[in-house]
């Protein structure tokens, strides 16, 4: 299976209005920051790992809006040009409890590119996402799933494991919200899914995602640098 293609018609535009909204929520005690709370945690008999990737966009605010009133955490996999261009967005998603990992810098097929190509890719990445608030990635996730043993050298020289996904949520190819609702609800303990920063179907998603992970006992956790698998958050 593939991630998605690099589309260029993505919305990019800031939303302030939408983040100040969110930070006025905050404030007010309507959202809740803090997700893993004991008594969620209580009820976790195994954990999954939500990712999303190609952010951070103009969709990022509604998406860590979603994610944080159904009181989920999920891994941002940014592209360092994002990153760099909306670093507003990266601090956002640190805030709202997200981890951050890198997914190159233009999301290229890294296995048809040279080795100093693939290590550019990694390391501006690296240092973007580091600029913009979001902390030194320790996990990496190759466009379109796409590995070999170069990629996997240059992934080694910057501590980064590699993170595919066991469910591909399709939500990069035009599936509905229902779908991708049903892709999430294939997942088991300690697997992750793929799922896209920028689809409007996925944040409408959300909620039903929350409802059908909690009815089985599952809650979002973090992705193991050590074994790449959805763990308790630590």
């Amino acid at each position: 299976m593939k991630s998605a293609p690099h589309f260029s018609l993505r919305s990019r535009s800031a939303t302030p209005v939408a983040t100040l909204a969110v930070a006025a929520l905050i404030a007010a005690g309507t959202l809740a920051v803090g997700v893993n709370t004991p008594a969620r945690a209580a009820t976790c008999s195994g954990y999954v790992g939500l990712t999303f990737d190609d952010g951070p966009s103009g969709n990022t605010p509604a998406l860590l809006n979603a994610l944080k009133q159904n009181g989920l955490r999920a891994t941002m996999f940014n592209e360092g040009q994002y990153a760099a261009s909306y670093p507003t967005q990266v601090k956002a998603e640190v805030a709202a409890g997200m981890w951050v990992g890198n997914h190159s810098y233009t999301h290229p097929h890294l296995t048809q590119q040279t080795q100093a190509t693939i290590d550019s890719e990694i390391s501006r990445t690296q240092q973007a996402i580091a600029a913009a608030g979001g902390g030194t990635p320790r996990l990496f996730r190759p466009p379109y799933g796409e590995t070999n043993a170069t990629v996997k050298a240059v992934e080694s020289k910057y501590g980064l494991t590699e993170i595919i996904w066991d469910v591909d949520s399709q939500d990069w190819n035009g599936a509905s919200t229902d779908a991708i609702v049903a892709a999430a609800g294939r997942l088991t303990a300690g697997q992750i899914v793929l799922m896209h920063d920028w689809p409007a179907n996925t944040v409408t998603a959300i909620p039903r995602i929350a409802q059908g992970l909690a009815a089985r006992g599952l809650c979002a956790g973090m992705i193991s640098q050590q074994t790449g698998r959805a763990v308790a958050p630590g």
